[in-house]
């Protein structure tokens, strides 16, 4: 997995105010967790590119004002509406302990379904991945090849060396799901009697009526 180094400034004041005024300059309050204390810290906003808005997973070396260690990001919190970077949580990391991590999922393969005019949907864009850091892979592939219209692969289908994965074994991560026009059309198929067939009701309705001539009678 590649690294990304990121550059940070101790916080001397930890107030709403200050993170506020913090944001305004082009910085990101930050926290690094794992350690004998919490470190609280910022960094220019532009370092966090290629951390955060990207598809695969990234380690993060820390220099803090000289102090430097090898962290992963734990959690990212952005603005509701403008989707600004508001806070980032850092976990210290050694090699000697398994961690977690969120690892982007990328689909691979020709799926037969999609081969007949289905289409494939993501179900999960990310898989939660136990494994020693030197282990962690920077993506997950997973394979669509087999996959027909109503099948899906599962997180319990994932097999990969040295890696626990702890989402729940029968959780989808894609299916083939059929074109809503192809669905239209089988529903309409079904839904249309065929040629020369009587409805059952109005077959009913005419045997229950009695003939003119019985009236008269």
């Amino acid at each position: 997995m590649k690294t990304i180094e990121i550059i940070g400034y101790r916080r001397a004041n930890l107030g709403k105010s200050d993170a506020k005024k913090t944001r305004q300059e082009g910085n990101v309050p930050c926290v690094l967790y794992g350690g004998s204390e919490q470190i609280h810290f910022h960094s220019p906003v532009i370092l966090f590119r290629d951390l955060i808005y990207t598809n695969e997973a990234h380690f993060v070396h820390l220099n803090i004002e000289g102090e430097e260690c090898q962290a992963i990001l734990q959690e990212a919190q952005f603005h509701p509406v403008s989707e600004i970077i508001l806070h980032v949580d850092f976990l210290r990391i050694s090699e000697d302990r398994k961690i977690k991590m969120e690892i982007p999922v990328r689909l691979v393969g020709q799926s037969p379904g999609v081969a007949k005019g289905g289409a494939l949907v993501r179900k999960r864009a990310t898989l939660k991945v136990y494994a020693f850091p030197k282990d962690m892979p920077d993506h997950v592939d997973v394979d669509c090849s087999a996959l027909d219209f109503h099948h899906s692969v599962k997180v319990g289908d994932v097999k990969i060396d040295k890696l626990e994965f702890l989402d729940p074994p029968q959780a989808s991560i894609a299916v083939v799901e059929v074109p809503r026009a192809a669905k239209l059309a089988e529903e309409t198929t079904a839904a249309t009697p065929a040629a020369g067939a009587t409805a059952p009701a109005a077959d009913a309705k005419k045997a229950e009526a009695p003939k003119k001539d019985e009236k008269k009678k």
